[in-house]
């Protein structure tokens, strides 16, 4: 019989596996990959990283489901949460994008945790609504200080108010 904690090392081995796919865009083999890690263990992160194999393929709808199974397994995971209002704002759906991210910023397991501010601020900006784009990128600096992205956002945006 197989222990939980091997199961879920098992889990995370084909999770990180199915990553590595990913991210060398072998899509379906990654996908593959992080259904045996959910057949195996279900886990946030599987299901939120199988999304986003199927966001690349033109799934977005698809990638929504997965982010809400990866809610409804382990609310606490932001990722997910920050990655409903990405697919959101790809469909044009801005409005019903806005309280996804603001859920991603709350949530107690989030990294990187300035991405949220940062859609937000993309969002906003998009929308002409400029005051509110440069504090959601201030509120990004202040997650990470370092972040060019951000720097690069709110230097533009100060330039365009001023």
């Amino acid at each position: 019989m197989v222990s939980m904690t091997e199961k879920r090392l098992q889990a995370l081995a084909l999770w990180e596996e199915g990553t590595g796919k990913l991210l060398s865009g072998d899509l379906d083999e990654a996908v593959r990959l992080f259904t045996r890690s959910l057949e195996v263990s279900p886990t946030a992160e599987a299901y939120t990283f199988r999304g986003w194999a199927y966001s690349f393929s033109g799934r977005v709808d698809d990638a929504i489901e997965e982010c809400r199974k990866a809610i409804a397994t382990d609310p606490s995971f932001g990722n997910p949460y920050n990655d409903i209002g990405c697919y959101l704002m790809q469909k044009g759906e801005l409005d019903e994008a806005v309280p996804w991210f603001e859920r991603a910023k709350k949530a107690s397991r989030y990294e990187p945790r300035h991405f949220p501010y940062l859609n937000l601020g993309r969002l906003h900006a998009a929308r002409g609504d400029l005051a509110a784009a440069v504090a959601e990128f201030e509120g990004a600096l202040e997650e990470n200080p370092e972040d060019p992205m951000a720097r690069r956002f709110l230097e533009s945006l100060k330039y365009r108010v001023n």
